[in-house]
């Protein structure tokens, strides 16, 4: 039997450790503190507490113990999970927008609000979970167990458009191969706060997890030791006097790449809070600052959709490529903007 090819596995996702505390009943029973804390910790196994506590994650009354510590009443447990245990991965019935579909993968154009793989806090109604939904008992070729069944690359929870789904083994290790040789053409729509001046460049940093906050990613010299390389190539699609409409290309997959870049050259995301882009700002004309408030309650996420993807089919080798339109709420958000950038009563 020929012996297929291990998938390529593509770079992970930092892990922010999960702090939780017990305090046990002043009625507990006696009882060995590995036993304890898989009976209280969802989806927590006892071998995963051992090996918390063999690595000192698990303290009581803020001093490590051993697996065969016995708890006793009112004592504190404090615990550091490096990954939150997780539930086992199960099928739910979510609709999809998919756009294509053969034998090897499925491309969907996934909604703003879908979270794409489960992780700490959104076990359940995931794109991974529609996934396994919709293939069937031909997910059951797929590894479950990183809890991203097929899915090759990623999308924030709050960006809208499209996304690669392998069927089967071959076809994900085939897929993840093009996006690590850079053979995939991704190309995202924004909507940004200014116009951005040169109207098209090039933009390098090394991205890297920020020193004040390890949820947010930040930008380092291109050159230097700190974070990895990422370039994003942009062009203006549409001057909006106060706004843009971005067109960016991706050429390296950094997590929240296209985010983080928008905001170094001073130009964030409407609606995107966490990089700069969803605080009012004071436009220069009368109510500009509340034309600004009522455009982020209408806009309740980063304006960025994943709007072309081009690539090999993973067996003919055939060129694939596929656009989705921007969705309604940044249709809606550009048609404001343009009947404000238009009027002649400013």
């Amino acid at each position: 039997m020929k012996m297929q090819k291990e998938p390529q596995k593509t770079e992970p996702e930092a892990l922010e450790p999960k702090k939780m505390t017990i305090q046990v009943s002043k009625v507990q029973t006696p009882m060995r503190i590995d036993r304890y804390l898989a009976q209280q910790v969802e989806n927590a196994t006892r071998n995963k507490v051992q090996e918390a506590i063999g690595e000192h994650r698990v303290l009581v009354n803020s001093k490590p113990v051993k697996s065969n510590y016995r708890i006793k009443s009112c004592d504190l447990i404090q615990m550091t999970f490096l990954r939150p245990p997780a539930p086992e991965l199960a099928p739910e019935e979510i609709p999809l927008d998919i756009v294509y579909e053969d034998d090897d993968l499925l491309v969907v154009n996934k909604e703003a609000g879908m979270v794409v793989h489960p992780a700490f806090g959104n076990w359940t109604g995931t794109l991974a979970n529609a996934i396994l939904h919709h293939l069937g008992k031909d997910a059951e070729e797929l590894d479950k167990s990183g809890l991203r069944p097929g899915i090759v690359h990623r999308l924030d929870k709050d960006t809208s458009g499209l996304i690669i789904i392998a069927r089967n083994p071959t076809a994900l290790h085939r897929l993840a191969t093009q996006f690590a040789r850079r053979q995939v053409g991704k190309v995202y729509k924004a909507i940004v706060w200014g116009v951005p001046e040169p109207r098209s460049g090039t933009i390098r940093t090394n991205i890297g997890r920020s020193h004040k906050n390890r949820k947010v990613m930040a930008n380092f010299p291109f050159e230097g030791l700190e974070g990895k390389h990422a370039i994003t190539d942009y062009e203006l699609t549409e001057d909006l006097r106060w706004f843009s409409l971005v067109s960016l290309t991706l050429h390296t997959g950094r997590t929240h790449q296209i985010r983080a870049h928008l905001q170094h050259i001073g130009h964030p995301i409407l609606g995107d809070a966490t990089y700069g882009g969803g605080t009012p700002r004071n436009l220069p004309f009368s109510k500009g600052e509340q034309f600004t408030r009522n455009l982020l309650e209408a806009m309740l996420r980063q304006a960025l959709h994943a709007e072309t993807l081009t690539f090999r089919q993973p067996t003919t080798g055939e060129p694939l490529s596929f656009t989705a339109p921007l969705p309604a709420d940044m249709m809606e958000t550009l048609d404001r903007i343009r009947a404000l950038s238009t009027s002649n009563h400013l």
